[in-house]
């Protein structure tokens, strides 16, 4: 047989797997067309019909990018024959299946150093937006230093870390290994070492879909939370107008509801005693920090004295950047003069809406006495468009859908100044529903596609080893015994890089989960839950095909 013939051999088979795949594959994505439009429609909240769709488009782009990889998996084919004789070509193995048996102090350090690396681009994604890094380019430094750290220390942790815990787990048992130790350790410690660039690719890829899409499912999640924040009633206006012709919809409708009108007036202040942040590099003098002020008696559970104040409705995001004391001195300009005030701390209701925040920046709450001065003594060059709140509370939750829709009918969508509470959420849910959509079919791609290489990998050493389980069970090992040990190898194969994929993403999200949210944990966890499920089927598949070939050993 000549090299020609066994490349046309190989092309032949991995066209009819090609073409094989790529028919099932276009008839699946067209059958299931219909379920995906449908779970993206209650993503994003769409009201819509979902029906089956065939895009010609796509097919065409599919066949492209099959036909690219297929030449070039053919060239690679090509290439490797020719460099190989005809009796090598049968006696391949590849190298990065070879077992290593010698075990040297360079490895040690190089599996310390992977661990090292790991925990070092762990601590500074922690303190990554504490407020000590303030320049941009510091910021793009410190996160590139981050990646090459975790991606680094994961390529030695699986060239050196893994082999060197077993190692220890090994003479610690000082030899004596039991059967289903000798089957999972091993093989494990010369195996992950060998294929380290593999798993790191793997690992790299399940912890960016798992960060993402937490991180995206954060922000589907708090949508409630956000508009409350951005939204300090059901409904919000800065025009008295405008806000009579909405209670006069709602009256003519019967819908029952609060009317909340509260005065509010710029001032600044001088903070700098109670700011708990690096400053330098960042546009903030805080001796003329501007705030929207409001009186204690416009709310309810508030008694203030006349030298005292809070601080209410502050952006999480603002916090970790401009954190502030739980308490000091501050000082209000007014009159020319500044009259010191005792920061009582800050409090988490939000009062007043975004536009009366200046971008997330608290609101000061006064004694009565206090904001009547200020009434009357205020800086008109510093004030807004507006001084007055109305906010609008829906007494029934039923009749919030009908208020929301006299809200649309007198297109007060149209101003900025006024603000529906649902429909702010509403309109987060649809832009984060589409891009959660987005990043969790992608995700699940990467979880398929890692799983299936793992998978598969399983399957050619349990070909491989067939022989060793056919010895194995002729001395005595039982079908039970031989199986403890696949169970654990199994646990191992893909518990080590879920763990660690997982770890990089717990820490990753962490470290800016407050840009996206107000939640982290539920949504986090119900990611890395759903991932991880998902992820052990194929670990249950390989164990079921060990099961298979053990029994058939003898």
């Amino acid at each position: 047989m000549k090299k020609g013939e066994v490349f046309r051999i190989i092309t032949i088979e991995n066209a009819v797997l090609y073409i094989g795949s790529l028919l099932v594959g276009s008839f699946l994505g067209f059958a299931s067309s219909k379920l995906i439009a449908m779970i993206l429609f209650q993503v994003t909240g769409v009201d819509d019909i979902a029906s089956l769709t065939f895009s010609p488009e796509a097919f065409i782009q599919t066949i492209i990018v099959f036909s690219c990889i297929f030449l070039l998996l053919m060239v690679m084919n090509n290439l490797f024959i020719k460099k190989q004789s005809i009796l090598a070509l049968f006696q391949v193995r590849s190298t990065s299946e070879h077992k290593i048996k010698k075990y040297s102090i360079i490895e040690i350090i190089i599996g310390v150093l992977g661990i090292g690396l790991i925990i070092a681009g762990y601590y500074v994604s922690s303190i990554l937006f504490d407020g000590s890094l303030i320049d941009m380019i510091e910021l793009l430094v410190t996160m590139l230093f981050i990646l090459a750290s975790v991606i680094i220390g994961t390529y030695l942790f699986y060239k050196g870390s893994v082999s060197f815990i077993f190692q220890c787990i090994r003479k610690r048992k000082k030899g004596y290994l039991s059967i289903h130790h000798v089957l999972s350790l091993s093989s494990i410690m010369f195996r992950m070492k060998s294929n380290a660039l593999l798993l790191t690719i793997i690992t790299t890829v399940s912890a960016l879909a798992i960060g993402l899409l937490s991180l995206s499912y954060i922000s589907y999640y708090s949508a409630e939370r956000t508009a409350e924040q951005y939204v300090a009633a059901d409904f919000s206006f800065t025009d008295q107008e405008v806000a009579l012709s909405f209670q006069e919809a709602l009256e003519e409708n019967d819908v029952s509801y609060e009317r909340i009108d509260r005065k509010s007036y710029q001032a600044d202040f001088n903070i700098e005693d109670i700011l708990d942040a690096n400053l330098e590099g960042l546009n903030f003098d805080p001796h003329t920090t501007r705030l929207s002020v409001i009186s204690d008696n416009s709310l309810h559970g508030y008694d203030l004295e006349s030298d005292e104040l809070i601080f209410s409705g502050y952006s999480s995001i603002l916090q970790n950047f401009l954190s502030l004391k739980e308490s000091g001195s501050i000082s209000l300009q007014l009159n020319g003069e500044e009259r010191p005030l005792t920061y009582l701390g800050l409090d988490d209701g939000h009062h007043l809406s975004l536009p009366f925040t200046n971008g997330g920046l608290p609101i000061a709450i006064v004694d009565e006495a206090l904001f009547s001065e200020l009434e009357m003594n205020h800086d008109e060059d510093i004030q807004l468009e507006y001084s007055e709140f109305v906010g609008f509370l829906i007494n029934n939750n039923r009749d919030l859908e009908q208020a929301n829709e006299l809200f649309y009918e007198l297109e007060l969508t149209e101003s900025s100044s006024s603000l529906s509470k649902s429909d702010t959420a509403s309109s987060q849910k649809q832009n984060m529903g589409l891009i959660m959509f987005m990043v969790g079919f992608l995700g699940l791609t990467f979880l398929v596609t890692s799983g299936c290489i793992l998978y598969f990998k399983q399957v050619d050493e349990c070909e491989s080893e067939k022989g060793t389980y056919t010895i194995l069970r002729k001395l005595g090992f039982t079908e039970t015994n031989l199986l403890r040990g696949i169970q654990l190898k199994q646990l191992l194969n893909f518990g080590i890089p879920l763990t660690v994929g997982l770890s990089h993403s717990y820490f990753a999200v962490q470290s800016g989960w407050f840009f996206f949210g107000t939640e982290l944990w539920t949504p986090m966890l119900l990611v890395m839950a759903l991932y991880t499920i998902l992820y052990s089927l194929f670990g249950i598949l390989s164990v079921l095909h060990y099961k298979k070939v053990i029994r058939a050993a003898l």
